[in-house]
């Protein structure tokens, strides 16, 4: 799905009409229906904005051009539900819900995070201990958090 039709779909599944959503953007009604025809798009101040009024990410605003994966744990974020979020409410794309919540962090340190996977994660192949912690290591040192 494209920019425009996403955003007009948003738009009418609330009941807004365009000048409704403009002023709720702090946008010109005419600005709304040139995104809408696909002759412009928002800049990233307003895709913000329409990501707060809509409840979605600007990944979805977007048609989800790329896979969201949480910079902490590695989990890919296939649902906005995942995508954890600011205090103010406002998306926060590189991390899941579960390692980011409230403004903080769950994990105080890698170490920590691979305590939690080695106890929870399966053990298919009955791996030894160490070369899975060292396997998880690898993976999420190249994750942008652990960098």
């Amino acid at each position: 799905m494209e920019v425009r039709d996403i955003l007009r779909d948003l738009r009418e599944s609330r009941g807004l009409t365009q000048e409704q959503l403009a002023a709720r953007v702090l946008v010109t009604r005419q600005a709304v229906s040139r995104w809408e025809t696909g002759e412009t798009q928002p800049g990233p101040e307003t895709l913000k904005l329409l990501s707060r009024e809509f409840g979605v990410s600007i990944n979805t605003l977007l048609g989800s051009p790329r896979t969201l994966v949480c910079q902490c744990c590695g989990m890919p974020l296939q649902e906005d539900a995942m995508i954890s979020r600011e205090p103010d409410g406002s998306f926060r794309e590189d991390y899941c819900r579960w390692c980011y919540s409230d403004g903080k962090f769950a994990y105080d340190s890698k170490d920590a995070l691979l305590d939690f996977l080695i106890s929870h994660m399966p053990n298919q192949g009955d791996q030894p201990e160490a070369e899975r912690r060292a396997a998880y290591d690898a993976y999420l040192s190249g994750l942008k958090h652990w960098r």
